[in-house]
């Protein structure tokens, strides 16, 4: 009895510091990265671990030339959009894509393939899963950088880009975004009732985006005959210096200006100060 009760004792013990190093945490040499960029109106998302050079040479030595890549370290990069974009000339649907690249001297092959679940690159690879397959460019960089990063750039209303980093190379490509669709989509449902804010926004997008300054105009007044705020006229004042109506310009500016002066607002005092002497001159 006395030999069991030790056996069950040494197992206790053995369990315990088996538990203890289970809870030993040491840092990842590829650490797990998880990025979040909004877009336009599309939410872009990329998952992936990220490899050090550690004083070796990564393209043409620990990644092959012509060979595919995972484009990061351990499981696959996946990149989710939440909207349908248009890459490499071709249209993808929202949702969650493996991200894969073949590197090569001048020119890199880049992947979206539909099957994002795989540990590295697909053991049996499928041609028919790729959403889109297109070539791009590397650049040459004058530095070096240490941890492969892939970031989100040059951000536009209806663009943005994807951008590889490491070691000396860059490697970027343009997304396409839906946010003309969606945006025209909101204002034709909320023209049906519009208030001041709805007539706000749509006014500043068609503005902003230079689609149509009369009908920007339009919507920005009756913004502002239901609710004059000076933010709202200022940008009523911008749309008609645009369309080259200075002195209306000037005479909706005075009248934020004025609204700014009473609000406390010396950043929009300022701008229309300086835009009313700008517009004099015209």
């Amino acid at each position: 009895m006395k030999k069991v009760l030790l056996t069950l004792t040494a197992l206790a013990v053995l369990a315990v510091f088996q538990t203890a190093s289970a809870q030993i945490e040491t840092p990842a040499p590829s650490p797990f990265c998880k990025m979040t960029q909004r877009a336009g109106l599309t939410d872009i998302t990329i998952e992936y671990s990220r490899p050090s050079v550690k004083g070796r040479t990564i393209f043409g030595g620990l990644l092959p030339w012509g060979e595919m890549w995972r484009t990061g370290a351990n499981k696959n990069t996946t990149v989710t959009f939440s909207d349908k974009v248009t890459i490499g000339g071709k249209e993808l649907k929202a949702g969650t894509y493996a991200l894969y690249t073949v590197p090569n001297p001048g020119e890199w092959e880049v992947i979206f393939y539909t099957d994002a679940e795989n540990w590295g690159t697909p053991e049996k690879y499928d041609a028919s899963k790729e959403a889109v397959r297109f070539k791009v460019k590397p650049q040459a960089m004058p530095f070096s950088v240490e941890s492969f990063a892939i970031n989100v750039g040059n951000l536009s209303d209806n663009a943005c880009s994807i951008i590889l980093i490491w070691e000396k190379t860059r490697v970027e490509f343009e997304v396409g975004l839906n946010t003309e669709e969606v945006v025209s989509a909101a204002i034709k449902s909320a023209m049906a009732g519009p208030n001041a804010d709805d007539y706000y926004a749509a006014g500043r997008y068609y503005m902003d985006s230079g689609k149509d300054l009369k009908q920007a105009h339009e919507w920005l007044h009756k913004s502002n005959e239901m609710n004059p705020r000076f933010w709202t006229l200022r940008q009523e004042a911008l749309c008609l210096a645009k369309m080259g109506n200075y002195a209306e310009a000037i005479e909706v500016a005075e009248k934020s200006k004025q609204m700014a002066t009473v609000a406390g607002n010396k950043e929009y005092e300022r701008m229309n100060t300086e835009s009313i002497a700008g517009w004099k001159k015209m």
